[in-house]
């Protein structure tokens, strides 16, 4: 096993990546999240408990492992909480072993107003953001004017700071001043009730992580969101807010290039997406439906219905590209399992022109139409198997031919929510 991986998402976000982290987080001393808020969830089965986890790495399910939130982490601090009580609750311990960035940004109360202010004024516009506020703490943040988590230990910063944001946002707040999320006071005293419970995990993550490097512990880096959904590279502006691709590692962390050995993209074997924005492989009707109901596509944060389509190849193809994949976990192989014929997208067509690139220019989505490819079905359960020369020769024509496609090699393939529905290849 390489000394470092790092997990990417390579679609829209949801492929999966909670469980992929959580199985290669038993071959790794350390796991450190580097971008993303509690706008993302990844979800974790282990036997029959299931965790759905926000801002915690997903490697802390895992008792014996260390765990970072970097300073690119949009870091909601009640939020933070309440997860940390799940855990206490499921006997999982934190303590002495889960660390956050000095220098994260925080997602406050305020800022959740204001993402709904912003989403209400953008009208038929609208992004389709979790409303969880994280766009705005990433202004903040952009503009100079957020809180830090080292700001709350502070009482004359946070006070200056927090005065500061009250007075630049009080004509967007005027309407609303009976909202709670608009107490500074309030907020301000509930910041400084955290400082005893989160004092002693505040650490420079960057140090820390060069430190365990040196001393050879093997670690795993973990992201939020898919590469479709970066900030730079995605599909802007139906984009999130930080950069989802493997450069978010780097600057998200504060860790250099060198320290990344393997990069791995999980890939969903078909597509989904939440929110508005460009999909150009979606499906309705009652292929859509099947692939929402079989692969339980309802949103881990929000619960709401994943929009569906046939795999993407002209989007993959530039996601690995950008993140530099060296290998790739395919995940819900299991939810073709009833298809007769499986599609997968080979390129678009826009104006009369065969496209093989992803797009630059947003507006191009507007015209697209997506050329296939057809494969059989295997109309077998795959859920149990565990070699990949067990799967069907169908299932392993596709799999094969995704793998070439990308450019990459294949790591595993999850053919089911739990651990043991595995194929390390």
């Amino acid at each position: 096993m390489p000394q470092n991986i790092a997990i990417v998402g390579l679609q829209w976000g949801d492929e999966g990546k909670g469980k992929v982290v959580d199985l290669l987080a038993l071959e790794a001393d350390v796991i450190a999240r580097c971008q993303g808020g509690a706008n993302a969830g990844h979800t974790v089965i282990v036997g029959e408990k299931k965790y759905i986890l926000h801002l915690i790495p997903s490697g802390i399910i895992h008792q014996d492992k260390i765990c970072f939130i970097g300073n690119g982490v949009a870091l909601d601090p009640f939020g933070l909480v309440e997860e940390l009580k799940v855990l206490e609750s499921e006997g999982i311990g934190y303590r002495g072993r889960l660390f956050i960035s000095a220098a994260c940004n925080l997602v406050l109360p305020y800022h959740k107003l204001l993402d709904e202010i912003y989403e209400t004024r953008r009208g038929e516009s609208s992004l389709g953001t979790t409303l969880r506020g994280i766009g705005p703490a990433y202004r903040d943040k952009v503009a100079r004017q957020g809180i830090r988590l080292a700001d709350i230990f502070d009482d004359r910063t946070l006070k200056q700071k927090l005065a500061g944001i009250k007075s630049q946002r009080t004509d967007l707040m005027a309407s609303l001043p009976d909202d709670p999320r608009c107490d500074f006071d309030k907020i301000k005293t509930d910041l400084q009730a955290l400082c005893p419970l989160l004092l002693p995990m505040m650490v420079d993550v960057s140090f820390e992580l060069d430190r365990l490097q040196r001393e050879g512990k093997r670690i795993l880096f973990e992201g939020a969101q898919g590469a479709m959904l970066d900030v730079d590279l995605g599909t802007y502006p139906y984009a999130t807010s930080s950069n989802t691709t493997v450069g978010g590692i780097f600057t998200g962390l504060g860790v250099g290039p060198r320290m990344v050995d393997e990069v791995v993209g999980v890939v969903k074997a078909y597509c989904t997406r939440v929110g508005a924005g460009p999909f150009p492989t979606e499906l309705t009707g009652e292929t859509a439906e099947l692939l929402r109901e079989k692969g339980a596509e309802y949103g881990a944060t929000t619960g709401r219905p994943r929009r569906t389509g046939w795999l993407d190849l002209v989007a993959l193809r530039h996601a690995c590209r950008i993140n530099g994949v060296d290998k790739i976990a395919i995940t819900k192989l299991d939810v073709l399992d009833d298809f007769e014929t499986i599609k997968a997208c080979m390129a678009y067509e826009i104006d009369g022109v065969e496209v093989t690139e992803f797009p630059p220019l947003i507006s191009s989505f507007e015209r697209v139409r997506p050329i296939y490819r057809e494969f059989p079905g295997w109309r077998t359960d795959t859920g149990a198997v565990t070699q990949f020369d067990q799967l069907p020769e169908e299932a392993q024509s596709y799999v094969r031919f995704l793998a070439d496609q990308m450019g990459a090699e294949i790591k595993l393939i999850s053919t089911g929510a739990a651990r043991s529905e595995t194929i390390l290849v």
